[in-house]
């Protein structure tokens, strides 16, 4: 799944050089960051795969496809990178990060669990629970707190 994906995982908000262990932006650990140019392509595989699991299991928790055909219709028309490389849940968690002010769930073969003004507010409570979880994966993996 991941041999399409682009070539890094930043998004160009990076936490870490303010002291953060895990990135807000991308939510890698400070270390990966710091060696992603210098890691073979199965250490970034290993990464990918951890990073889009996560955003899987923060997208389940918030929200669930109701329209398949609809989700990859719209995904399309927003141009979405890597496409053909993303599982639907994480195509669908994408699409909300781009839809911004959009109100027609139903339009984006999606429904939120909770009320959301928006795909942008629905975005939000997404991207609080997968900061979240990338913390608990790196205190679970290092043994360290993050606090």
């Amino acid at each position: 799944m991941t041999e399409h994906l682009r070539r890094t995982p930043c998004v160009g908000i990076c936490s870490t050089t303010y002291g953060d262990l895990v990135c807000r932006g991308c939510k890698r650990y400070a270390h990966e960051i710091d060696s992603w140019n210098g890691y073979a392509e199965a250490q970034r595989t290993l990464v990918w795969e951890r990073l889009l699991s996560l955003r899987e299991g923060a997208f389940l928790s918030h929200a669930r496809i109701t329209d398949p055909e609809q989700l990859l219709r719209r995904a399309e028309g927003f141009h979405i990178a890597d496409l053909a490389a993303l599982d639907e849940v994480n195509v669908a968690y994408e699409l909300v990060r781009r839809a911004g002010r959009e109100t027609d769930f139903a339009s984006l073969g999606i429904e939120p669990l909770a009320p959301a003004a928006d795909a942008g507010a629905l975005y939000l409570r997404i991207e609080e629970e997968l900061y979240a979880r990338s913390l608990a994966r790196y205190e679970h993996d290092f043994h360290v707190s993050t606090q």
